[in-house]
């Protein structure tokens, strides 16, 4: 390969180089997409608590700046995760 040629194999690897990083950034929103509907497909579950442990869920959920529902999803995927781990 001569000097004169240097550049323009330099600017084709570039080129080749930013079309290989534009189809995973567009694999990587595909993947996230799928991941943020499938979060939003969520199962509802009827459940039944005694009032003393509604209000101390309740009252901790306050604390950290949820709802009563995102603090027993909370509760449950901490407690999943931890099982996960043994």
């Amino acid at each position: 390969m001569n000097l004169i040629n240097l550049p323009d194999e330099r600017e084709r690897r570039l080129k080749a180089r930013q079309e290989a990083l534009d189809a995973l950034e567009a694999d990587i929103q595909k993947k996230e997409k799928l991941l943020k509907e499938k979060e939003k497909a969520k199962k509802q579950v009827l459940l039944r608590l005694a009032p003393g442990l509604w209000e101390d869920i309740a009252a901790w959920a306050e604390e950290d700046f949820r709802s009563v529902n995102g603090q027993i999803e909370y509760l449950l995927s901490e407690s999943v995760k931890k099982h996960k781990r043994k």
